[in-house]
């Protein structure tokens, strides 16, 4: 109790408290953004060699988010502690590997900073509360999703299904909404988008949307209720629209290009997390 009251008294050195995980947090996360769909990837490849009779691959390295450590892709040198400080070890090592001198994407430190940013300005938010332990799972899982799907259109179960339950853990001490609202939230985010599905393909006989969308809509509303889910869905879908014609008029590409659509929901849903309730009273004043 004494660190809450002095964390609440002290509001700068909780919020520095919070930068100073959330880029450990960021790091983490550039982990899972990176492997989480390999180790998805080979677990599909033995499901099948096993379905087929095959014999299973004798893999030398196991590949985990914890291990093996962290290495250079190209000479394999494991990261030493202090070359991986997330954006201060990048900036030290001019974005270079420290062994073969390997160009290191930006997008590592890029994620860290994100997170970080992101997350103080979710505790700035939300003070010194379960409220904001909530909230900052949820912006953390957002963010992995968000890259994930960027990278190879796909959202893992394993951070879909994580959201959706723990949505409905923190609802159950009302947290962002009631129980009730974050099951009927659940159940209503899934029927929606697995309608639209549904419906698409049968008007055009394509697939428009994975499977992966529609639990992830599910999750937004088991974390944030029913209510909120015709502004995710509005937010979402502007968005997209405003990306897909954007990027259509730059590349001169006016064919029809799959776009990942977990991105925009990610950014509608943090959207909601953080503004939803002031924004829904902003429109009812206006409308009525």
């Amino acid at each position: 109790m004494d660190i809450i009251n002095f964390l609440t008294e002290q509001p700068e050195f909780f919020l520095l408290v919070v930068g100073a995980l959330s880029l450990f947090v960021g790091s983490f996360l550039n982990v899972v953004i990176y492997r989480l769909p390999q180790m998805m990837e080979r677990n599909w490849s033995e499901e099948c060699r096993i379905y087929l009779g095959l014999k299973p691959h004798t893999e030398t390295e196991k590949l985990g988010l914890c291990l093996p450590f962290s290495h250079c892709p190209r000479c394999k040198h494991v990261i030493r502690p202090w070359h991986n400080i997330p954006i201060l070890s990048y900036l030290w090592l001019r974005g270079k590997c420290a062994y073969c001198k390997t160009h290191i994407s930006i997008r590592y430190p890029l994620v860290e900073a994100i997170t970080c940013l992101m997350s103080i300005y979710v505790a700035w938010k939300f003070g010194v509360s379960w409220q904001t332990v909530a909230a900052l799972c949820v912006t953390w899982i957002l963010i992995a999703l968000t890259f994930i799907d960027l990278d190879h259109h796909l959202l893992p179960d394993q951070l879909t299904l994580l959201l959706l339950w723990l949505g409905l853990l923190f609802n159950l001490f009302r947290l962002f909404c009631t129980p009730e609202e974050a099951i009927i939230g659940a159940i209503a985010g899934y029927v929606i988008f697995a309608f639209t599905q549904i419906a698409f393909e049968w008007a055009t006989g394509k697939n428009g949307m994975g499977q992966g969308d529609v639990k992830f809509l599910a999750a937004l509303g088991a974390v944030l209720g029913w209510k909120m889910l015709p502004m995710i869905i509005l937010l979402a879908s502007i968005s997209g629209i405003i990306f897909a014609v954007t990027h259509m008029i730059i590349k001169h590409n006016y064919k029809s290009v799959p776009l990942p659509f977990g991105p925009y929901l990610a950014v509608a849903g943090w959207v909601a997390l953080l503004w939803g309730n002031e924004i829904m009273q902003y429109y009812f004043e206006i409308m009525w």
